[in-house]
């Protein structure tokens, strides 16, 4: 095992990762800083990210606009200190990645240009063609380089926090070139690890998304916020779960079911207006759309594919020129999979899993219960998204809160006492330990694709766009007996160079983790509320659910759920109304 000693330990280095690190190094350049990556910084999700960016810019726009589209498009589940703080903070984060080199679109008078979003209003979503999240993630990389403090460790895998005296006080990861375990000692540590969508079989989430940093802040006893509220996406392509993004329906693209009926308008969602369109329709919120796919699926009215079953999305009446300008990639990734051309033919498509709203509970800073450990990003819940996340939102919390941590554990990494160095030494090799016992397991015929299979099963068909308390009941008591039978996986590869099978073996443990808490939070929120849609309970429940549900692991039983209330601060729960011709 090798000790690196450091001042502030980042696991992750995708957006929310990287902002962080540059915001410590601004702060105070003689804070050492450890990027330690599961993969290399340019593969991490982030570059994944199609649409855009929110953030208030135009004049017809107004904070105040962006507040209440985010806090009713959480349908009231989200704090609204953070979401005034995350509105306000949001453009300045955005013009300073401009000034670092990120290349906005724009319009024909040279200003950023903005293209509406579902749940969205106004126009406020700021976009890079629909690669956003690839020159976002490029820009801060770039950034991050001219700061000699940052040192990368790329292709290690954390496995387990360290903590001592109640403090966070390091990370153990796993060297994948060599299979070396290292300790990093720190005096803060910051988690952005992504979500976990890879605990679902269709999803749009890269093989990197298993839930590591939430199952290993759960773990130390720091609970999970909010866990039962998944996200599905109403786009992705049949058989892969490639997202074709939001900016589509943003520039004028039609949802419409087997018999060319755009079936959104029976749900909620405003007439079918002729072209342009009003804001309504296809630019409703993500829960909504799906849950309406649903509905038409129930009613036959789904077009059946090998694939399962899809509606259709229509890009044709925005011409090639259009299509090549603002959705290059759109036109690509269709061709490319399905060999279908939109500027000619109807894209198939069907939700698919997206995003995980809950996380690793933060307040308003990043930070933990845990003290010296804060955590941003997908992994994170400090919350801004509520029970539904609008789309564009999630680029630009990962730089407002990314900035904000780093901050925070730069200030905390220079007033800390020293580490603990005998007691997290101990845990280090304690630590070690429970990795090398892997390779001395003897085999109890159970085998990591198998259990993975069997999770991915359970979690569709009982913690999927609607639940009941039977389905949730089946998974959970599916998932617990997974989680005992995941001691019977025994590594088949024994060496030490990129192990890919113990590396999936310890991703499978952290899913399972955090699977277990989806479930016994949806099974305690007996209600319907965003992407929660209990077919048990129809109606939401604010005397009863207006709070936020914390799970606390446990090694042994079922996790416990406690709840906590919603901070309110001018917008009081109302019913959340789309369909109208918006402003």
């Amino acid at each position: 095992m090798k000790m690196i000693e450091t001042d502030v330990a980042i696991v992750g280095a995708g957006g929310a990762g990287i902002r962080a690190a540059i915001a410590i190094a601004e702060a105070d350049p003689t804070i050492r800083v450890a990027l330690i990556s599961k993969v290399y910084p340019m593969r991490s999700h982030t570059v994944a990210a199609e649409g855009g960016a929110a953030g208030v810019i135009k004049e017809n726009d107004s904070l105040d606009d962006h507040f209440a589209d985010t806090v009713s498009g959480g349908d009231w589940l989200c704090d609204q200190d953070a979401v005034e703080l995350f509105v306000a903070e949001a453009p300045k984060e955005l013009i300073q990645l401009e000034h670092w080199g990120c290349p906005w679109s724009r319009e024909e008078d040279g200003s950023v240009g903005v293209r509406p979003f579902g749940g969205m209003k106004m126009e406020r979503t700021w976009y890079a063609a629909d690669k956003t999240g690839f020159h976002l993630l490029h820009t801060l990389f770039q950034t991050s380089l001219k700061y000699p403090s940052i040192t990368r460790f790329d292709e290690f895998y954390s496995t387990e926090l360290l903590a001592a005296n109640g403090r966070c006080q390091g990370v153990m990861a796993i060297e994948m070139r060599s299979g070396r375990v290292h300790a990093f000692i720190a005096k803060s540590v910051i988690m952005a690890t992504g979500g976990a969508g890879r605990i679902f079989p269709f999803t749009t989430n890269g093989a990197i998304k298993t839930g590591d940093g939430m199952a290993m802040a759960y773990r130390a006893g720091v609970p999970l916020k909010d866990m039962e509220f998944i996200q599905y996406h109403p786009t992705g392509l049949p058989g892969t779960g490639i997202l074709i993004t939001e900016a589509a329906r943003g520039e004028g693209a039609s949802l419409t079911n087997k018999d060319g009926y755009r079936y959104l308008q029976d749900y909620g969602l405003g007439p079918a207006d002729p072209w342009p369109r009003k804001k309504a329709m296809e630019l409703g919120p993500r829960d909504r759309l799906s849950q309406a796919f649903w509905h038409e699926q129930k009613k036959g009215r789904t077009a059946q594919t090998p694939h399962g079953d899809v509606v259709y999305l229509d890009l044709r009446h925005l011409g090639e020129k259009k299509i090549d300008e603002r959705l290059p990639m759109v036109r690509d990734l269709a061709i490319s999979y399905i060999r279908v051309d939109p500027v000619h033919d109807l894209i198939p498509v069907r939700p698919v899993v997206h995003y995980t709203m809950g996380g690793i509970d933060t307040d308003i800073d990043g930070a933990t219960s845990l003290d010296g450990l804060f955590a941003i990003g997908e992994c994170a819940c400090v919350s801004i998204n509520g029970a539904n996340r609008l789309g564009s939102n999630s680029l630009t919390e990962l730089l407002v809160f990314g900035a904000r941590a780093g901050r925070g554990a730069a200030k905390l990494a220079a007033t800390a006492p020293a580490p603990d160095m005998e007691g997290v030494q101990e845990q280090a090799r304690a630590a070690e330990e429970r990795v090398l016992a892997l390779f001395r397991r003897a085999d109890g015929g159970e085998s990591i694709p198998g259990l993975r299979q069997e999770m991915h099963d359970t979690m569709e068909s009982g913690a999927g766009i609607y639940r009941s308390a039977a389905s949730l009941l089946a998974s959970a008591t599916k998932i617990s007996a997974l989680r005992r039978r995941y001691s019977g996986v025994a590594l088949t590869d024994k060496s030490n160079v990129y192990n890919t099978d113990l590396i999936q073996a310890l991703e499978l443990g952290a899913m399972l983790d955090v699977a277990e808490a989806i479930v016994a939070a949806a099974l305690e929120r007996k209600e319907s509320r965003g992407s929660h849609q209990r077919l048990d309970f129809e109606a939401r429940d604010d005397d009863a659910y207006l709070k936020h549900s914390l799970a606390y692991y446990s090694e042994t039983g079922d996790p416990e759920i406690r709840h906590r209330d919603v901070t309110i601060t001018k917008s009081q729960p109302a019913e959340r109304v789309y369909g109208g011709a918006g402003k």
